[in-house]
């Protein structure tokens, strides 16, 4: 099969499509032909060595990135059952020792694989794993965020962003969403969010008082630097903040609030409970940009640019 691999960490420069052996699908495994495959932020680490370095991984090359995606069942371990060949499925694949999805074909863990809802593209599933977890996580497991309850989330436009967006409104919170430029700010307002604000022209803080008395309850950050330092302010006392480790830390503390890293890790009760949210029809992953698998250089410069949303390869037909 046809891959993008690594033989060694390092910038793009050290990616190269390959042929390189099919995985073996192990008997509690499902082999994917692989449609799509998102490219996240987080690539650019584990491209670098990075989670390999944090986590003592020692991994071996060459290396596949590819940390979500989605396909058909091209075939299955003797144990699975549930998946038959040809259905249309997405899975997460963080870290997947047998190789990730920038590739033709894919092995990953039956238990993480899911049939693909009705109310999603086949490009929308295959980007959603990463971003739909990491969201989750942060406003359901981390924040605890309720109904009715106030929540800023600041790089709203963003592939973390746009889906925190949409899974809180689903929980009934109260959402003021900041993105980065008019492009964000036009995404927000197709997901009907209550309040979008531009952070590089608005006046955030005047528009933060303006949406909620008191500071809010709860604040989901995707970015970091001195721009979100200055947002603690609009943090009501006994608020809390939650961030995805790999977000640069807040530097300016208040004593008054909480504040919360966390992983975005996949496992089985976290990839069921957003499973039960996207096929409700109310979630929806946009597209910014799509490549061949070819185009993997491009494709990882276009990671340092602006773009809303994500980015995906189109892999098979």
């Amino acid at each position: 099969m046809k891959a993008v691999v690594l033989d060694r960490f390092g910038g793009p420069e050290e990616l190269a499509l390959k042929e390189v052996p099919i995985p073996v699908v192990g008997d509690d495994e499902v082999l994917i032909k692989v449609m799509y495959a998102g490219i996240g932020q987080w690539d650019i680490f584990e491209r670098e060595g990075g989670y390999d370095s944090m986590l003592g991984l020692y991994s071996d090359f060459p290396y596949i990135l590819g940390s979500e995606g989605s396909g058909v069942v091209y075939a299955k371990g003797k144990n699975v059952d549930g998946l038959a060949e040809g259905d249309r499925v997405y899975a997460p694949g963080f870290l997947n020792p047998k190789g990730g999805f920038y590739a033709e074909y894919a092995a990953v863990a039956a238990n993480d694989v899911k049939r693909i809802p009705d109310s999603l593209t086949s490009k929308e599933a295959g980007v959603i794993s990463g971003i739909g977890i990491t969201s989750l996580r942060g406003l359901e497991d981390v924040l605890k965020l309720q109904k009715e309850e106030t929540i800023m989330i600041l790089g709203a436009g963003g592939g973390v962003g746009h889906l925190a967006v949409q899974i809180a409104r689903q929980m009934g919170a109260r959402v003021f969403a900041i993105a980065s430029g008019t492009d964000g700010v036009s995404l927000l307002q197709t997901l009907q969010v209550e309040a979008a604000v531009d952070g590089r022209k608005d006046d955030v803080i005047a528009a933060a008082e303006d949406f909620v008395y008191g500071g809010f309850d709860k604040a989901l950050f995707t970015a970091g630097g001195d721009f979100a330092d200055s947002l603690i302010q609009c943090i009501g006392s006994g608020g809390q903040i939650a961030y995805p480790n790999g977000v640069q830390p807040i530097s300016n503390v208040r004593s008054d609030i909480r504040v919360s890293s966390y992983n975005g890790d996949p496992e089985p009760d976290i990839i069921n409970r957003l499973y039960n949210r996207i096929r409700s029809g109310k979630i929806r992953a946009h597209i910014d940009q799509e490549f061949a698998l070819s185009d993997f250089y491009n494709a990882h410069l276009a990671l340092a640019d602006h773009y809303v949303g994500k980015l995906c390869f189109k892999i098979n037909n």
